[in-house]
């Protein structure tokens, strides 16, 4: 196995248009964080040594530059296999042509049956582009240790949260740690917050562009968010930081709350076991369903790869439950394959429990809307978090972007 670690734009093109020999697979992968990265290591080496006559060479990148490198591989001189995202994110290169049709796959493995609740998000015109290996819950990780000791209970409803926020900031604890360089952080609250003011189907309609986001309804949402934003509840200067970087305020008692996905869990300092928490992103609206991010990650075969069979071998294994079982433990997510376990966790236990109770799921905002919206509305989300007296000229310039966006 041939794993190689490029953390820059222009090395990573040079490394993608490297030719496949017959034999040689080639992947492309954002899973460079420690936790996945040991995962897949020991994943290729499985494949090959179930597949003597496939040489692996499987290419890292950090996340942020590989957003932007994929679109290039592509284009050009794609690698046989890119890790990616379902729903709105890969409906896009589908659109564009640039995505295999692996509906055979599905067909032949049994997985309309054994991934039925992710087939939804791997559609596109009635056929699917990929297969995925895991989705993980988004909500809450908090200090339990601070909350105990300030007498703060898990908040159920938004005054709930609200109250629990300035006991935090009248102890000088900041409530929320958030990292918004990286903008898609930000997205998270914008999620979360619309779909308990407004529910899921408003969501994705607007998701969808078939809603403006000068609406009263989008503004309600906004106005929600200034209640946190305009006494200071948020991690000063976090446009600063990335959401790796924010997180030590939270190891280290200066915050307590992070909205975040239970990728976060695999990055918990061994000294807080037992001191870390989880819970359900509060109740805003009583008549509004419970609705929940669940972003899923996949893989795909690029419609110009070189080497399809092998490339075709490799999303066969990937889609079995003893795989799915194995990546997702070194993970600490939720297989999608139903006959695949899920690690015994106490985050994972709470966010499988979440999930099958909730009124229903979206994947995350910059995966569920058009990419050249989702960048402006995530800009505009970041500006807001900083200049909530702007709130007005964001969505009217974010409406502008979806005029032109969704004509």
């Amino acid at each position: 196995m041939n794993i190689l670690h490029s953390w820059a734009a222009g090395s990573m093109a040079l490394i993608a248009a490297t030719a496949a020999n017959a034999g040689t697979l080639v992947i492309n992968s954002d899973q460079a964080d420690p936790a996945p990265k040991a995962a897949f290591a020991e994943i290729v080496s499985k494949f090959e040594a179930e597949n003597p006559d496939v040489d692996v060479k499987y290419n890292l990148y950090d996340k942020e530059g590989y957003k932007t490198a994929i679109r290039n591989w592509l284009a050009t001189t794609p690698p046989d296999l890119v890790f990616w995202y379902a729903g709105n994110r890969m409906k896009t290169f589908v659109d564009r042509g640039l995505f295999e049709d692996v509906s055979d796959i599905w067909q032949e493995h049994n997985l309309y049956s054994d991934m039925a609740s992710a087939k939804p998000a791997m559609t596109v015109n009635d056929k699917q582009w990929g297969v995925p290996y895991t989705f993980y819950q988004w909500g809450v990780y908090y200090r339990k240790d601070i909350f105990e000791k300030l007498n703060i209970e898990e908040p159920k409803t938004w005054q709930d949260f609200l109250s629990a926020s300035k006991t935090l900031k009248a102890n000088e604890i900041a409530p929320v740690a958030i990292g918004t360089k990286y903008l898609w952080t930000a997205a998270g609250w914008f999620d979360y917050l619309n779909m308990r003011t407004n529910g899921l189907k408003f969501h994705i309609d607007l998701m969808d562009g078939k809603i403006p986001y000068t609406d009263d309804r989008v503004k309600k949402t906004f106005e929600h968010w200034k209640e946190l934003i305009e006494p200071g509840y948020f991690l000063e200067n976090h446009a600063s930081y990335s959401w790796q970087e924010a997180q030590p305020f939270l190891y280290n008692g200066k915050a307590a709350m992070y909205l975040i996905g239970n990728f976060i869990t695999p990055n918990f300092p061994k000294e807080l076991d037992g001191k870390m928490g989880f819970f359900q992103f509060p109740q805003i609206n009583p008549n509004v369903g419970m609705f929940e991010d669940a972003p899923m990650d996949t893989i795909h075969i690029p419609s110009k790869a070189k080497n399809k069979e092998d490339a075709r071998k490799f999303l066969e294994f990937m889609a079995r439950a003893d795989n799915q079982t194995l990546v997702n433990k070194a993970l600490l997510q939720i297989p999608p394959h139903k006959d695949a376990t899920a690690p015994d966790n106490y985050f994972l236990n709470k966010g499988v429990s979440m999930l099958k109770a909730a009124d229903g799921t979206a994947q995350f905002y910059d995966r569920d809307t058009d990419p050249a919206m989702a960048q402006e509305g995530m800009k505009g989300f970041q500006e807001f978090m900083v200049k909530p007296e702007r709130m007005d000229a964001i969505l009217k310039r974010l409406e502008r972007v979806r005029k032109r966006t969704f004509k």
